[in-house]
């Protein structure tokens, strides 16, 4: 298992989250967004849009899965952007 608290960038909208479903759907590895106490399937729109991300959340990425680092370090550039 790898894990990573990040903040949210600017400008996190729809389009990102199309972006971040796009990119997690890559990996073989069970992805995962932490915001408080919800917890969202990052290769789910609609999870993710549940958690109601902001500009400069902290939002824990959590990755089960052989690919986890490479998944952390690309979606990081992408939620953190």
């Amino acid at each position: 298992m790898f894990e990573k608290a990040i903040a949210v960038g600017p400008s996190f909208e729809s389009t990102k989250v199309a972006q971040v479903v796009q990119l997690a759907s890559q990996f073989k590895s069970h992805i995962s967004l932490v915001l408080d106490e919800k917890t969202a399937n990052a290769k789910s729109i609609m999870g993710i849009l549940s958690l109601n991300l902001k500009s400069g959340s902290n939002v824990k990425i959590v990755v089960h899965g052989e690919d986890g680092k490479t998944a952390i370090s690309e979606l990081e550039s992408v939620i953190g952007s």
